[in-house]
């Protein structure tokens, strides 16, 4: 059964700030390797305190960083 996926909207948010790849991880002391799969929706877990970090850091919900496609709309 398809339960649908997560997307985050993290390079949206980062594009809508003027905010690089490298600042937010040297700020919020994120390995860029795990933040880049995070980025590119590649990830299996998400991390709570990363998505709190991130929320604070951008000032932002946690409907803007992160959305649910149901499986009704998963074209897989």
């Amino acid at each position: 059964m398809k339960y649908g996926y997560l997307i985050l909207n993290i390079e949206k948010l980062l594009a809508e700030n003027n905010i690089s790849k490298n600042k937010i991880c040297k700020d919020l002391d994120i390995a860029r390797p795990n933040f880049n799969r995070y980025c590119q929706n590649r990830f299996q877990r998400i991390d709570a305190n990363l998505i709190c970090k991130l929320c604070s850091y951008l000032n932002c919900t946690i409907d803007e960083l992160i959305t649910y496609v149901p499986s009704d709309k998963d074209n897989n």
